[in-house]
């Protein structure tokens, strides 16, 4: 409000109708785009080594996920690594990333796909070699993996339709909400998930006294939750896997 010089709540909405840049420097001031590759190693683990192999049991070739809060590309980007990198025929799956923000800014560095510094500390130089190209100070996603992902604008607190997922990532953004509006998007992820599917929150996050029958599976300190199949609805809904 100091910044477009009103003083009261009133005048600075009329100022954020009357210009959209407003309303991205509010939502850029708001968020915390505090995110790398890889950020919590043992969600990745997770998909490596129980998602993708029941997946393929099941004969599945293909899976979509949805990234609810990618902010600048680094999450769903560390997605398609790790399921391109699980696959031995990576090529023969079609595999649809769905990654949306509320920050236009945040989405437009997440489309150049460009990173550096401490934002790739954890992509092993392998990964590096097999996914990005080596520009100036940084390293740009190839346009394999780049393929993989669709981004688009979007605000959680709005209803929007996206499809059937097998995956949700919304890690560290239930913060944001009331408590009201968590058990309304918890519920929205559960209804999108295809049965058998996977919803990943943040370390902070527990949705353990949410009405919705998520299965709760622990392993080392990744807790995921698994929407059941209709016939896994009598099976217990915390399930701890012990360490890898």
């Amino acid at each position: 409000m100091r910044a477009k010089h009103t003083t009261t709540a009133g005048e600075y909405a009329t100022a954020l109708d009357a210009d959209p840049r407003e309303y991205d420097r509010l939502i850029r001031s708001l968020t915390v785009n505090v995110t790398k590759f890889f950020r919590n190693w043992d969600t990745y683990s997770m998909i490596k080594d129980k998602i993708i192999p029941a997946l393929w049991e099941r004969g599945e070739r293909e899976t979509r996920v949805w990234s609810a809060g990618c902010s600048s590309g680094e999450e769903p980007y560390s997605i398609g690594i790790t399921i391109a990198d699980s696959l031995s025929f990576a090529d023969a799956w079609n595999v649809e990333i769905l990654a949306t923000d509320v920050g236009r800014h945040a989405l437009k560095h997440a489309e150049r796909g460009i990173y550096k510094g401490r934002s790739i500390a954890g992509v092993s130089e392998r990964q590096l070699a097999n996914h990005f190209t080596e520009v100036g100070g940084g390293y740009q996603v190839r346009p394999r993996l780049r393929k993989m992902v669709s981004f688009a604008q979007m605000n959680l607190a709005s209803a929007v339709y996206v499809g059937r997922m097998d995956m949700i990532f919304c890690m560290n953004v239930l913060i944001y909400f009331s408590e009201e509006r968590r058990r309304s998007l918890v519920q929205r992820f559960y209804d999108t998930l295809e049965p058998g599917g996977y919803l990943f929150l943040g370390h902070s996050e527990s949705i353990s006294k949410m009405p919705v029958k998520f299965q709760a599976i622990v392993l080392n300190d990744c807790i995921l939750y698994r929407k059941p199949a209709a016939e896994e609805s009598l099976k217990p809904e915390l399930v701890t896997e012990g360490r890898a």
